[in-house]
């Protein structure tokens, strides 16, 4: 089945808001707002390309009439989802949905028995296969030493950059958010993490000694910790977006022969290491996640790690 034969079926139509919700009344609005600023334009979008899906590319999240969803609708939209997106997004934006029309049932826009229908579509299956990767002491080391070789201010940026992804872990916009202010006596500390929650990291001295090198270039003005470099080869305070990140370390990786990696895979690579040698509660709090087991899901360490565990527990031989 087509998307549009799909949707023409169900009088998408009959979905556009026939005259505009107060923001303080509105689903989708009343949804975003209670989601931290950093998570707002993502779930923005979804809720967009959702709202597109179900009206033939006609309404936005702010257009369409959410309460007027019914199970035709979402599950359809669920179909098209799993046919279009990886399965991890999919369920990302079926979330958003439950949560709006979750609203619009708090606010008496929509009424429980239509509710329930509505939002009872599984989730898609995820593939088990752990994603991502963990980089190697040697592909750490060639992306470090092509930062060194760069004389210019740019050179030592993304060598500090770099150094705080391999030392702290952190998400990429975590990292783009630090100021200045936030680093101090061996430690950074992050503002509205991901679920808006703030936590204190520390850096091993190796990552200190570069970002020290960094600030001589920079200065000490106030400003973003990891900031913008013009043309002309000059710093502006200006704070990088996570895309800039993820270029500055695409480009890096050319030059140092390191391929398909991701800023990610550094936070991978931090908590599989941390969790060789500290208990999962402390790697939990460094990562900022919400619950160990969702640490857990950050081990690439292998079969090899369990075989050597048990080599501690003592069995009595046969005399």
């Amino acid at each position: 089945m087509s998307e549009s034969t799909d949707i023409g079926e169900i009088s998408a139509a009959s979905l556009a808001l026939t005259a505009p919700i107060p923001i303080t009344e509105h689903p989708a609005s009343v949804y975003l707002s209670s989601l931290s600023p950093g998570s707002r334009p993502a779930m923005k979008q979804a809720l967009d390309a959702i709202a597109k899906i179900l009206t033939g590319n006609t309404c936005d999240a702010l257009t369409l009439d959410w309460a007027a969803l019914r199970y035709k609708h979402t599950a359809v939209l669920r179909s098209i989802l799993m046919e279009k997106y990886a399965p991890a997004t999919a369920n990302k934006m079926l979330s958003a949905l439950r949560r709006v029309l979750k609203e619009a049932l708090r606010l008496e826009w929509m009424d429980a028995r239509d509710f329930e229908r509505a939002v009872d579509i599984a989730n898609i299956k995820v593939s088990k296969e752990l994603q991502g990767r963990c980089l190697s002491e040697a592909e750490i080391n060639a992306l470090m030493q092509v930062c060194f070789a760069d004389p210019t201010p740019i050179g030592y940026r993304d060598a500090a950059l770099i150094a705080i992804l391999r030392g702290a872990g952190l998400r990429r916009g975590e990292l783009v958010k630090l100021l200045l202010s936030d680093f101090h006596a061996g430690s950074v500390k992050i503002r509205s993490g991901k679920g808006g929650k703030d936590r204190t990291v520390y850096l091993p001295d190796g990552a200190l000694s570069i970002i020290e090198d960094w600030l001589e270039i920079r200065g000490r003005e106030a400003g973003a910790l990891i900031c913008h470099i013009n043309k002309a080869g000059a710093v502006t305070l200006r704070q990088l977006t996570p895309q800039s990140v993820l270029f500055i370390l695409q480009k890096r990786g050319a030059e140092a022969g390191v391929e398909n990696f991701s800023a990610h895979d550094f936070r991978r690579t931090f908590i599989s290491e941390l969790l060789d040698s500290t208990d999962i509660v402390t790697v939990q709090k460094l990562a900022g996640h919400a619950s160990p087991e969702l640490t857990s899901r950050y081990d690439r360490r292998g079969e090899e790690v369990k075989r050597q565990a048990v080599q501690s527990i003592s069995v009595p031989k046969r005399k």
